[in-house]
């Protein structure tokens, strides 16, 4: 099963709602069950370089049904993933990636936000998770 755009289009709408409440500019980027790009929002002034960086996010985030924090704490040296970073043409290995679940548990697809501070980024990608 997939995400839906009318789901990925809720999420949008809850991360940039948080992202305002906090004072923050996003990217924000909701991908499907396959890691294809679904939907994608840039606020008006939101770094150009956070761009590519959140739909990585997302995809990360999709491809080990993870956040993208955890991945990076297990991607430290001596861990289980280290350099896992360098796969899959570039993974991004810190929060602000989130799984997309349906009420059954099924992965359906990931959200991943850029443009802020590691914390602020996460915080808004839950925010769009929450929404569903």
């Amino acid at each position: 099963m997939n995400i839906t755009l009318e789901q990925a289009e809720q999420i949008i709408a809850a991360a940039k709602s948080r992202s305002i409440a906090i004072d923050t500019k996003m990217n924000i980027a909701v991908v499907d069950a396959g890691a294809n790009l679904v939907a994608f929002a840039r606020m008006d002034g939101a770094w150009l370089g956070s761009l590519d960086i959140s739909i990585k996010k997302a995809k990360t985030a999709r491809y080990f049904d993870m956040n993208t924090g955890v991945i990076g704490e297990l991607s430290q040296p001596g861990g289980a993933l280290y350099n896992i970073e360098h796969s899959n043409n570039g993974l991004i290995t810190f929060p602000g990636g989130v799984p997309v679940k349906d009420k059954d548990g099924n992965v359906i697809g990931a959200v991943g936000v850029s443009g802020s501070t590691v914390e602020n980024d996460h915080d808004v990608a839950e925010a769009g998770v929450s929404a569903l």
